[in-house]
């Protein structure tokens, strides 16, 4: 009958057993027990925590359906094989579950049946008893083995009944039974030499078995004295693994005989165990017992040697005794190491706690040598938790980075305690999954780009590039632009970036004179789970090329030919025209050069190079000069590479005066030609008069003109407001005087800023400089570091007969500074001014095509820093020219003599405005 019993103890860590008992010999397939059952598990969730046996407990004889957690019997269990003699028979098993790690240890009792009948060794036993021998005298006869335990085994001895023996069992102290023949009459070999009887051994199982064997007593003729040991019993200690011919005992018995009567042998008795023979040798002269094979005290702790000994007289009696054979422990056996269950992988992100593996260590030696201690080797961040006795489960003991290190070798050390301690280690690799926890970085914070303007649309500008130390989809970088506008359009109209390789490409063709540089932000994401990303900003730079040709803004002419007039009488060095061009490059290629590429053959001319100023080389000969006027071909050349050039066609008219050069813009230099001498010469005489008398009216005016506009002009300076002052000033001027024709020398312009702090200089205009990246900026630049506003005021004579006003209005930026700090993406541009300056000529505004032939002064206000610097080296404020002097051809030399006096100071505007009037 097959039962269990569940016992619950907390001896030695054990938290739960189970205990089954089994009949030996049961049928494959024979159901022992249900240890989920028993354990109150549910069974339908065995398969989900993946209930299962510890490798290491398996047996053959008896398996665990992991399906209902069935106990069966796997083959016939023979309790004689497996466990021999040893009582209780056991067989032990450990079974596991998972989330959570439960483990319960299951034994197994195997019950023995009597299912084996006792034996004796030999079928015919032999015993020789002299005739001598008394009454008691006792025989020890062969005894029979029976394999089963307990009340199965042997039980006692019987014999057939006769007159003269009769059988005295007995129980030794490790129970078992041995019978001995004792004498109960005294023989007579002569009346009876042989005796027959049979011997039975009989066990006590129900039903009994017995054995039997032939009991043959041979009466031998009598030898008076046996031998006799010092002791029935001898007792030693044996240390196991002693080596081969170690001295177990040395035995000796005597005999008061004589002769070979007395002569003794030893030897081994029939009732020692087979195993005895193999281990142990005696000598049969000396009665000295030594080590013949390998004692284990794992194997047996005792041993049972019968010796006997025997003289060598007639009829000699054998004395008998014991030799109980105590083995000492050695340390001679290290200890195990078992895994039942090993993690190879855990998260990087398992809490510490996790469990990795789950291992029991057993050592087969006993006392201190086998008691063990666990550790692990090197510094891990693992640790070891004991689960129950010698059972241990390995922890994570901390986080874990797969950065650092993405593998783990655990190495477990076990050590007895014994004297030399033995030690054992076995290794385990644990794998670090990789979790999504690095965002990509990029090799930069900031990347600058430098771009050449004219690039071809689509071309490869830079290449970003990001790192991220995870693997596998958390390491597969995507690279974005974020969303941002330059100048008013998606930063996608500009540059797009292959999200694979990070290659950045631009979208469009650059131009430097309009964008300068811009910044966006580009975006590195991986593929994990959740998503993590950096950020890096991008800052494209616009290289400048010559792609722009110089362009000529002054002298303005007509058709394409600009005329200047040029006294005869001027002298080396005199300024006939300033050429002004600006260059919408930057640097060396809007650094401008001036030269005269045709009709200087005679020499006559000069050119700055730096300023672009036309002067006279030499006097005007009139056999050098016979022509009236020259057709100059001026270039204006810049320094980029490829330098790239503009022409322009100057004609100067050689005239006596510049009233008759002023005349002649109203009609062509052929019809002076025409006139004939008389006439020419009654022309100058009147006009010599008519002069005369003109320029005594506008000495006096002009005085008194003066005085009062430098008062008016002190006042409306410290009140900061010029305009109305010189306004108020040519209105009374206007009241009091006709009209007479505008020159040069009646233009006034004063400076008025909203700065009270004090008052200027009047004779010169500051230059702001620009906001941006500290490149100088000039008069109308929309990069302004103050607020300051300029007011110039035209004040004109009365006697003006042309008037030509230019007001100055100021350039709209094409970005405010809130549009620039809402968007995210940032942009240098340089613009043109939407708004040109109205221009009145003869109190009315100037028609839309008039307007554009001086509407190039707008590059003076929106581009200044463009304009070659020289083009201000020689402007003036206030003229100073006499007005009464402005018909004469000496007025003329001497205010280009003054010019050239103040040319330090004066500015562009003035410049222009005194080159055009």
């Amino acid at each position: 009958m097959i039962c269990f019993i569940l016992l619950i103890s907390i001896l030695d860590g054990a938290v739960s057993q189970l205990h089954y008992s089994v009949p030996e010999e049961q049928e494959p397939g024979s159901v022992v027990g249900n240890i989920a059952e028993d354990l109150g598990l549910d069974i339908t969730k065995l398969s989900a925590r993946r209930f299962q046996t510890v490798p290491s407990s398996r047996t053959p004889y008896l398996e665990v359906n992991l399906e209902n957690g069935a106990l069966v019997v796997k083959e016939k269990i023979d309790r004689e094989e497996i466990c021999k003699q040893t009582i209780p028979c056991l067989l032990h098993l450990e079974v596991f579950l998972e989330n959570p790690l439960e483990l319960f240890r299951v034994e197994i009792e195997v019950m023995d049946i009597n299912d084996n009948p006792p034996s004796f060794p030999e079928t015919d036993i032999s015993v020789e008893i002299s005739e001598s021998a008394i009454p008691g005298t006792r025989f020890p006869v062969e005894n029979a083995f029976d394999p089963d335990v307990g009340t199965n085994a042997l039980s006692t001895y019987a014999i057939t009944n006769n007159n003269y023996f009769y059988l005295d069992v007995q129980t030794q102290s490790d129970g078992n039974k041995f019978a001995e023949l004792v004498l109960e009459k005294s023989l007579d070999r002569e009346q009876q030499a042989l005796h027959r009887y049979v011997l039975t051994a009989v066990d006590g199982g129900i039903p009994q078995r017995t054995g039997t064997a032939l009991l043959v007593v041979k009466v031998l003729d009598s030898n008076d004295n046996a031998p006799t040991f010092d002791q029935t019993v001898y007792s030693v200690n044996l240390r196991e693994n002693s080596p081969v011919g170690t001295l177990v005992i040395q035995l000796n018995a005597t005999d008061v005989d004589e002769g070979q009567n007395g002569e003794i042998v030893y030897s081994f008795s029939s009732h020692n165990a087979p195993r005895i023979k193999d281990l142990f040798n005696i000598d049969a002269r000396t009665g000295r017992i030594e080590v013949a094979g390998e004692v284990d005290y794992e194997e047996s702790s005792t041993h049972q040697i019968y010796v006997q000994a025997k003289d060598l007289g007639a009829n000699a009696v054998p004395a008998h005794c014991k030799v109980l054979v105590k083995l000492t422990d050695v340390n001679d056996n290290t200890p195990e190491i078992g895994f039942s269950t090993v993690t190879e992988s855990v998260s990087e992100q398992d809490a510490p706690g996790t469990v990795i593996a789950l291992f029991s260590v057993s050592d087969r030696d006993s006392g201190e040598n086998g008691h063990m201690s666990c550790e692990i080797l090197g510094d891990v961040p693992f640790k070891l938790k004991s689960s129950f006795k010698n059972y241990y489960t390995i922890v994570t003991d901390g986080p874990l980075d797969r950065e650092n290190t993405d593998s783990y070798t655990i190495t477990v050390v076990a050590k007895d305690k014994g004297q030399p301690s033995l030690a054992t280690s076995k290794s385990i690799k644990v794998h670090v999954s990789d979790e999504n926890d690095n965002a990509p970085r990029f090799t930069q914070a900031v990347y600058d780009v430098y771009v050449t303007e004219n690039n071809v649309p689509g071309a490869f500008i830079h290449a970003v590039s990001a790192l991220d130390p995870d693997i596998g989809q958390n390491a597969l970088i995507t690279y974005s632009i974020l969303e941002c506008d330059i100048q008013g359009m998606s930063v996608d109209t500009y540059v797009s970036i292959n999200q694979d390789t990070g290659y950045l490409y631009a979208l469009r063709s650059f131009d430097y004179e309009q964008l300068k540089e811009f910044s966006f932000s580009v975006q590195a994401k991986d593929s994990g789970t959740p998503e993590l990303y950096s950020n890096a900003t991008v800052n494209v730079i616009i290289v400048d090329q010559n792609d722009n040709a110089p362009t000529l803004i002054a002298p303005i002419g007509k058709n394409g030919t600009a005329i200047e007039h040029l006294p005869r009488s001027a002298e080396p060095g005199y300024l006939v025209a300033r050429i002004v061009a600006m260059d919408a490059d930057d640097g060396e290629n809007a650094r401008l050069s001036y030269s005269i590429l045709r009709g200087n053959e005679m020499g006559m001319f000069r050119m700055d190079w730096r300023t672009g100023e036309l002067r006279t080389a030499r006097r005007i000969s009139a056999k050098r000069d016979p022509q009236g006027y020259y057709d100059l071909l001026i270039e204006v050349r810049d320094h980029g590479q490829p330098p790239l050039s503009s022409s322009a066609s100057v004609s100067v008219i050689l005239v006596d005066s510049v009233v008759e050069g002023r005349s002649g813009d109203r009609g062509p230099a052929s019809k002076a030609k025409e006139t004939s001498l008389d006439l020419t010469l009654i022309l100058i005489i009147a006009l010599g008069s008519v002069s005369f008398i003109f320029l005594l009216a506008m000495i006096v005016l002009a005085v008194r003109c003066q005085k009062d506009k430098k008062l008016n002009l002190y006042t409306c300076l410290l009140a900061g407001d010029c305009c109305l002052c010189c306004s108020s000033c040519c209105s009374r001027q206007a009241r009091g005087r006709k009209q007479k024709k505008l020159s040069k020398s009646d233009i006034m312009l004063v400076q008025s800023t909203n700065v009270t702090s004090g008052v200027g200089p009047v004779g010169q205009v500051p230059v702001e400089e620009s906001g941006v990246g500290g490149v100088g900026g000039g008069f109308g630049s929309h990069h302004h570091q103050n607020q300051n506003s300029y007011c110039y005021q035209v004040c004109l004579t009365p006697e003006s007969a042309k008037t030509d006003l230019m007001f100055l209005k100021p350039c709209s930026p094409s970005r405010n500074t809130e549009a620039d700090h809402a968007n995210p993406c940032g942009a240098i541009v340089t613009g043109y001014c939407d708004q040109q300056p109205d221009i009145i000529s003869n109190g009315s505004i100037l028609s839309n095509e008039t307007k554009h032939q001086r509407a190039e002064l707008g590059y003076l206000v929106d581009r200044p820093r463009r304009v070659n610097s020289s083009a201000f080296q020689e402007a003036d404020i206030v003229s100073s020219k006499d007005s009464g002097h402005g018909d004469s051809e000496q007025g003329d030399s001497d205010h280009d003599a003054t010019n050239r006096g103040h040319s330090a100071g004066e500015s562009p505007l003035v410049q222009f405005l005194t080159t055009q009037l």
